[in-house]
């Protein structure tokens, strides 16, 4: 019986200059005035990191570990695999072997909507990966069930198109159509610089109400 898998042409990377930005940027700045694109607090990073870049989306039903190897086969420098476990079960598309493929490529991380395993082996790789935790239950590459890549995703509490730029940090993930990214990280960028002269000021012991007096006059 042949098993079907879906997968649409990559989109372009993103710009350096938008690359740039993100770098500078802090998901939890966003999260100041943007209520939309955040995948929700229980996918977590295994080690503390901030990646940027496009998502290369997989939606990974069952047991097909093929699918997941199939996308990295077509990961472009830069992207990040934004992964949804499509039955929203506990098994583990994730480990050491994928973690070392995928940063071979070129990937910036991984984020999966659910475990991984092999934690130890993914740290020694140094690809930053977000999960629902561990699971000792994984996928098999003989166990045929199909799958599709570079198609809209749904990520935890978001949805994910393919080539959405993705900010990731210790804070959280947030995800975005790039031109609005790029505005949001604008906006992220000088708020950060306001904060950083706030608590110089709340350091000496001052009120905030005061600050916020002299920012207006």
């Amino acid at each position: 019986m042949r098993t079907d898998y879906q997968v649409e042409p990559n989109q372009p990377p993103l710009s350096k200059a938008l690359v740039d930005l993100l770098s500078q940027t802090e998901a939890a700045t966003i999260g100041h005035v943007e209520h939309l694109g955040f995948v929700g607090d229980g996918i977590l990073p295994i080690t503390p990191a901030r990646v940027s870049g496009q998502a290369l989306t997989v939606a990974a039903p069952g047991r097909d570990g093929a699918v997941i190897y199939k996308a990295i086969d077509l990961i472009q420098p830069g992207d990040i695999l934004v992964i949804s476990r499509v039955d929203r079960d506990d098994i583990a598309c994730v480990g050491g072997g994928v973690a070392l493929a995928a940063r071979a490529r070129g990937a910036a991380a991984i984020i999966i909507d659910g475990p991984a395993t092999d934690f130890e082996e993914i740290i020694a790789v140094g690809l930053p990966v977000w999960c629902r935790g561990r699971s000792a239950r994984t996928t098999n590459r003989k166990i045929a069930v199909g799958g599709s890549i570079n198609v809209p995703i749904a990520c935890g509490a978001t949805a994910v198109l393919p080539g959405y730029a993705v900010l990731a940090d210790h804070e959280g993930v947030f995800v975005a159509e790039r031109q609005r990214m790029e505005a949001l990280a604008h906006f992220a960028i000088e708020r950060q610089k306001r904060s950083a002269r706030l608590r110089a000021h709340l350091a000496k012991g001052l009120s905030i109400f005061d600050f916020e007096s002299d920012q207006q006059s």
